[in-house]
């Protein structure tokens, strides 16, 4: 095989075709995500590679398989370019959105750069390293083996290597809007003071170019098609070529992001100037609101309590991995806002572009965090006292807090999740990202993600717990006792629950409610509904609770687990890994959450074959009351409890038993059950 050539007009068939940005660049953005060759780090013989296209790891099929051993360590990405001798006067940059974990990339055999860490993006200039008018190659080394000084150490999930997210050339003129402060486009839009009558932005706009010029930069904010405001700053650009433009703005009796209910968001548009030229233009959305939390009422979005019903999402797919695509991130929110959820917990870092801009038009609130993970229940630590690895976490905290920064979503920046205090104790670096944090954006609430008792729950702005009461130990329903002890103990400070969940497999089915060895591989599905109607309900009665994250709404690689269904799975999604499937807990939370789409749904329908005589049949539903037939005779109509509506003592007949739910707007629901003798089950 060859190298595919990149001429001016495939590249311009590219652009034409170009993944959609929440950037809008003056000048252009090809995707580069085509035809890359690739080798695992050990292939040595040249003229020797597979042809793979972005987004890809090595690890879709070892990983996902239950390997604990599955490969990690390098692989090599190589690709031709034909860069058009009219850019010579350009200025040009490959922009990375996400490459795991330590990424090295040349252009034309000479190094131009390392980026350390998996989940935020990067942008080198190469510029200078390029010829135009010729074959151009791009190589880059990706290695996801352990270090000791990148964060996360571990975690409970898979750590997937390659180019799993897009790849562009950024074509720009000599100045320009700079895409080289930390990945991000070089936009912040600052909102300074917000309310109902009046919201205070200042807009701070990065800028690169030519030492000494003068660039003129102005932003106009529309609210549709219709012009708000303008405002412009002439900043010089200092010697290195860099300045920063600041342009504060008011917007009178603004529309606010007001969450699901309305999830509006302005388009600023900025534009750079020279000598009375544009020379760069982009722009970013601005979503105007204001939140806080108080430790007895809970979460306030423009001054109305809003109850945060939370899920947890990991981004990889069975077959996939985490190279996955722009479908399959609006599928994911599709099924977040059927069920009714309102806010995510975006686990354990940063997540792709796409999907915040996805999460800001569905209105729900969200939880953005680095992947500062300790170890849970595993062996090992997730912080090492050294300074690299210290360097290493404040750089992808800025990465992520300038990526994400005008994305209205996002409320709450999350700095660890399940830390120990043994050991290399993290406490006082805890303390200096908290203290980084709120000097890099004072306007967004801190927490964080502990599942032990010490100084660490008091270091961000609020704190919650990572908790399994009737899955590792304990019984579901002292959830709410542990919430009161720890309300009355701690009245000032505002406490969230940030993990619960349990295990379940559709194709473990039993009669009796039995608690499960979570360690074994008997997960049956009954038992996580239970676990979660004794949590929601327990939760619901307990306000001040500022926000509770369900773990986790969809199952997920975990290479290491050797339990429930499968071994390699982490089985606690309320949606199958392949999100065909939805699993009963799931309608619990629908019949609770969403009031707007009428829905009926029979638990246990998996469950076939019965030997009891003597059946319960539960019913999950948002309309008020539910009649049930059996074989065409009414079993009566019943009101329901947090959306639960039960008929005891159904008496089965030998054989075929068709069991019907109707709402009084003829929606329906049906199972049929064999009855069967025990010995036969």
């Amino acid at each position: 095989m060859t190298f595919r050539k990149i001429s001016l007009q495939n590249l311009i068939f590219a652009l034409s075709f170009m993944c959609f940005s929440a950037l809008s660049y003056g000048g252009e953005i090809i995707n580069l995500n085509k035809d890359w060759k690739f080798t695992y780090g050990y292939e040595v013989r040249k003229g020797v590679y597979d042809v793979v296209s972005l987004p890809h790891t090595w690890n879709n099929k070892d990983a996902t398989s239950g390997k604990n051993n599955y490969y990690r360590g390098l692989g090599n990405y190589e690709k031709e370019l034909e860069i058009p001798s009219e850019w010579a006067t350009k200025r040009l940059f490959l922009k990375f959105h996400g490459a795991n974990t330590v990424a090295n990339v040349f252009v034309n055999g000479e190094h131009v750069g390392e980026h350390r860490g998996g989940y935020t993006a990067f942008t080198f200039e190469i510029t200078d390293k390029l010829k135009p008018g010729e074959k151009n190659r791009i190589q880059v080394r990706v290695n996801n083996a352990p270090q000791l000084d990148v964060m996360p150490l571990l975690g409970d999930f898979n750590m997937y290597g390659g180019i799993y997210r897009d790849v562009e050339l950024l074509v720009e003129n000599q100045n320009s809007i700079s895409p080289l402060h930390y990945g991000s486009n070089g936009i912040y839009l600052k909102q300074e003071n917000v309310t109902y009558k009046n919201a205070d932005v200042n807009a701070e706009v990065k800028l690169l170019g030519e030492p000494g010029s003068v660039l003129n930069t102005e932003i106009s904010l529309f609210s549709d098609k219709n012009l708000v405001l303008k405002s412009n700053k002439k900043a010089t650009l200092n010697a290195e070529g860099k300045a920063t433009a600041n342009i504060p703005f008011s917007v009178k009796n603004p529309r606010l992001w007001d969450g699901t209910k309305d999830p509006f968001m302005y388009r600023a548009k900025v534009k750079v100037f020279k000598d009375g030229k544009i020379v760069d233009e982009a722009e970013v959305p601005l979503g105007l609101r204001f939140f806080h939390v108080d430790p007895d009422k809970g979460f306030f979005l423009n001054g109305e309590h809003l109850q945060l019903k939370g899920v947890s999402r990991h981004q990889d797919r069975p077959e996939l991995g985490n190279a996955i695509h722009p479908q399959h991130h609006r599928e994911d929110v599709a099924i977040m806002q059927d069920m009714g959820a309102n806010a995510v917990r975006l686990s354990h870092y940063p997540q792709d572009p796409y999907m915040y801009g996805l999460l800001n038009k569905a209105g729900l609130v969200v939880w953005s965090e680095i992947p500062f993970v300790g170890p849970g229940g595993y062996r090992d630590k997730g912080f090492v006292n050294q300074a690299s690895f210290k360097e290493n976490g404040r750089t992808q905290l800025k990465e992520m807090i300038y990526q994400q920064y005008n994305h209205p979503s996002i409320m709450f920046w999350g700095l660890f999740n399940e830390l120990k205090e043994t050991g290399d104790n993290p406490i006082n670096y805890v303390k200096e990202l908290q203290q980084l944090t709120k000097k890099l954006d004072p306007s967004r609430i801190t927490t964080s993600a502990s599942n032990q008792t010490g100084d660490l729950n008091r270091i961000t702005d609020i704190i919650s717990w990572n908790l399994y009461f009737g899955w590792y130990g304990g019984t579901p329903d002292a959830i709410g006792d542990w919430a009161d002890k720890k309300h009355e103990k701690y009245p000032n400070t505002p406490i969230g629950i940030s993990e619960y969940g349990a295990g379940a497999s559709i194709y473990h089915q039993q009669e009796e409610l039995k608690k499960p060895n979570a360690n074994s591989y008997w997960h049956p599905e009954n038992w996580q509904t239970h676990f979660h109607e004794e949590h929601w309900i327990a939760i619901d009665q307990r306000p001040f609770l500022w926000g509770t994250f369900i773990w986790n709404l969809f199952d997920f690689g975990a290479a290491h687990r050797t339990e429930g269904e499968i071994p390699g799975k982490n089985d606690k999604g309320l949606v199958t890994f392949d999100r065909s499937t939805k699993k009963d807990a799931y309608y619990f939370y629908k019949a609770n959450w969403n009031k707007e789409d009428p829905m009926v749904y029979i638990a246990e329908k998996r469950l076939k074959r019965r030997s009891n005589e003597l059946q319960t049949i539960k019913v999950y539903s948002n309309s008020k009351k539910i009649e049930l037939f059996h074989n065409g005779k009414s079993l009566g109509k019943k009101s329901g409890n947090y959306g639960r509506f039960i008929w005891e003592q159904v008496k089965l007949h030998k054989g075929e038993n068709k069991l019907t739910a109707k709402t009084k707007n003829g929606l329906s629901d049906e199972i049929i059950i064999t009855k069967i003798e025990k010995s036969k089950l």
